[in-house]
């Protein structure tokens, strides 16, 4: 079971009717939010930890640009945090460090830019075949990250279908395409994670939330 409240702002083809709608919870909500991208995510203590290395980083104003952010929550930078101590007790053979938010190094937090992407792309430009996207960080050599629809059938008693907002980061070419994925090197598999709410409109930009089973910077360290 998810240990977190799963909030989905989905747009949901009904059994009888094709009209889109958005909802939270089951009820009707509205996606505009009258603040910034940096500010709503500050409103937020589910992204405290995010906004920590959004300032430490210096992002706060690309943060609030034109642009897409699927955004981290505490859950993911936390479970990132005990990799990176785990990893660095290893390297110092002492298991009783202590490893912080302000232990990342600075030349990391760079890498935030890998959820921003320029331009609003929103759940009516997303669809279930996806669309392969450089992020603000730039060029990154045989990896892209893709972001599509992936559609369920979660509420099949009273919808069709529901599509939920999708980001992966592909390693070569996309496994989806593959005519036979189980023959993908493991190092090239890719990986990617669900949005738990998506299609927020903020007065800068569109905020995508991962749930929080994403780790930060896809990192797949096994924690013991």
């Amino acid at each position: 079971m998810r240990n977190i409240k799963i909030s989905i702002l989905i747009v949901l083809v009904a059994l009888t009717s094709c009209k889109k709608s958005y909802i939270d919870d089951g009820g009707k909500s509205n996606p505009n939010v009258n603040m910034s991208t940096y500010d709503f995510l500050k409103s937020d203590t589910l992204f405290a930890d995010l906004v920590h290395l959004i300032d430490r980083a210096g992002l706060k104003a690309t943060v609030n640009g034109n642009i897409t952010f699927f955004a981290t929550t505490n859950y993911g930078v936390q479970n990132y945090l005990k990799a990176m101590k785990q990893r660095r007790a290893v390297e110092l053979g002492d298991e009783n460090i202590t490893y912080t938010l302000d232990s990342i190094p600075l030349v990391n937090l760079d890498s935030l830019k890998t959820y921003m992407f320029d331009g609003k792309i929103n759940r009516d430009q997303i669809t279930v075949q996806g669309k392969l996207y450089n992020s603000l960080f730039g060029p990154i050599p045989n990896v892209q990250y893709l972001i599509k629809m992936t559609r369920t059938l979660d509420y099949n008693a009273y919808l069709d279908h529901v599509d939920y907002v999708t980001y992966y980061k592909v390693y070569g070419s996309r496994d989806d395409l593959e005519p036979d994925p189980s023959t993908i090197p493991p190092a090239l598999i890719d990986v990617g994670a669900f949005c738990q709410t998506s299609g927020i409109v903020t007065t800068t930009g569109i905020v995508h939330v991962l749930n929080g089973y994403h780790r930060l910077l896809f990192n797949n360290d096994v924690l013991q």
